[in-house]
């Protein structure tokens, strides 16, 4: 049996066992899958990211340093990045492997929607709307002019981390929307979207740009929203809570019943909690130490 501790109960636990089911079957959308002892290794098919190694959904939940070790040689093998995922309270052993490995262990917050909370500030419909406080925001349909925008602006959200005000505003947005990233990029979401594999939300500034997106990524019942970002310029305004408030409202109206989402830090995840999330455990990634 996978070892397992769940300090936050019994309900957090079956949570959790959701969680590693849909961690499973996402990555099996546009990925093969490989075996290696109490590890699977999803190898991207076609174009696209590359993904990573997780623990084997239902495994012994036993890992050692070789196990990280026998990934990490086919990821170089396979040009793919040396990175694995997972959650610690689910496999609280794997994380000594993996640093004994030689890697870097980054902390998420994890966090679920409390379902018996109704989200802060969420609109009214699941499709557009334009309240007077605050500015439009709409799920982005696979012809929709907003969609360059939308999906090339976390491009430039994530290159200036944290929430602080930064540089990039529309004009440096326009440009990314012009770069040699945007065709492959939008394309890829075109087909997602498409396929029902994704939901992208943004704001419309006032030149009809995105300025703010995000995602959830619904497979039955259960989502995660991810990529939510602002630009850089326009932070500190609420509109990653907009975005966030209207990808919740729409999965609930698809018959989601669990939406979770990893934050990249505490910062980060109060602007969550402020529209009904709660931390229930710890996200890891694994990857090699950045030179120098």
């Amino acid at each position: 049996m996978r070892e397992t501790n769940h300090p936050l109960g019994s309900g957090s636990e079956a949570v959790l066992a959701r969680l590693e089911a849909y961690y499973d079957a996402v990555p099996r959308f546009s990925a093969t899958t490989e075996e290696h002892g109490p590890l699977t290794l999803f190898v991207r098919t076609g174009q696209g990211w590359h993904y990573y190694g997780r623990p084997t959904l239902g495994g012994p939940g036993v890992f050692t340093a070789e196990d990280v070790e026998r990934v990490r040689a086919r990821q170089r093998e396979l040009g793919a990045p040396e990175n694995f995922e997972w959650v610690h309270e689910t496999s609280p052993t794997l994380r000594a492997a993996v640093e004994a490995a030689g890697l870097e262990v980054h902390e998420h917050p994890l966090l679920v929607l409390d379902l018996d909370a109704p989200a802060a500030d969420a609109p009214t419909t699941a499709d557009s709307t334009a309240a007077a406080d605050g500015p439009e925001v709409r799920v982005v349909a696979p012809d929709d002019p907003l969609l360059p925008s939308a999906v090339m602006l976390p491009h430039l959200a994530f290159a200036e981390a944290g929430t602080g005000i930064g540089t990039a505003g529309p004009e440096q947005l326009a440009e990314a929307v012009k770069g040699p990233e945007s065709e492959a990029a939008v394309s890829r979401m075109a087909e997602r979207i498409t396929a029902g594999r994704t939901v992208l939300a943004a704001t419309v500034g006032p030149d009809g740009a995105a300025t703010a997106s995000g995602c959830h990524q619904p497979v039955g019942e259960v989502s995660e929203i991810v990529a939510v970002a602002t630009l850089p310029a326009l932070r500190r305004q609420g509109l990653a809570h907009r975005v966030t408030s209207h990808l919740v409202e729409h999965a609930r109206t698809a018959g989601v019943r669990t939406v979770f989402l990893s934050a990249s830090d505490a910062d980060v995840a109060r602007i969550y909690e402020s529209v009904g999330f709660r931390r229930i455990a710890t996200a890891l990634i694994a990857e090699p130490p950045a030179a120098g």
